[in-house]
């Protein structure tokens, strides 16, 4: 007697494991992103040091936002690439809550004596994004990144969370 083994898995079941590997994944791109952050900071202030022979925090005070905004940009360098290729939809999901996060931190570090204008702002860019998305039929879990880390984020500023 021979039994025949189908796949049992789901849909349902593969949506979720899915949106567990881009919870997760996404949580390990953005400690590294985070830890990039830090070292992108400390190279170039260590540089300015060197070179100047001074502290760039007590002269220019626009040091540190500008280097966060060459952050930015060099997340939205290395973004651009992977956001074109080849590679599967959940990979390209589980990469999106770096630069998604990015902006989200980005909006409320610039804009932090103003909470309104910070949940105003990320709710614009994630309706915006949302928008885009569904417009151009993108796979949900492209959504489903968006909403994981804008919650995640929000829960963590009303909480007092602090990056």
């Amino acid at each position: 007697m021979s039994v025949s083994v189908k796949s049992t898995r789901s849909p349902l079941i593969g949506g979720l494991v899915s949106a567990l590997v881009v919870a997760g994944g996404g949580f390990l791109l953005l400690n590294l992103t985070f830890l990039l952050d830090f070292a992108f900071h400390s190279m170039v202030i260590g540089l300015i040091r060197r070179v100047g022979s001074a502290e760039p925090e007590l002269g220019w005070p626009w040091v540190r936002p500008a280097l966060h905004g060459l952050f930015v940009l060099l997340i939205g360098l290395i973004s651009w690439p992977v956001l074109r290729s080849r590679l599967g939809v959940l990979a390209k999901a589980t990469f999106l809550t770096v630069p998604f996060a990015v902006v989200f931190v980005t909006l409320g570090m610039f804009f932090y004596h103003w909470p309104a204008l910070v949940y105003g702002l990320g709710g614009a860019f994630a309706a915006g994004v949302l928008a885009y998305l569904y417009r151009t039929r993108q796979p949900w879990l492209y959504a489903y990144a968006l909403i994981l880390v804008g919650l995640a984020l929000l829960i963590g500023s009303l909480l007092g969370m602090e990056i």
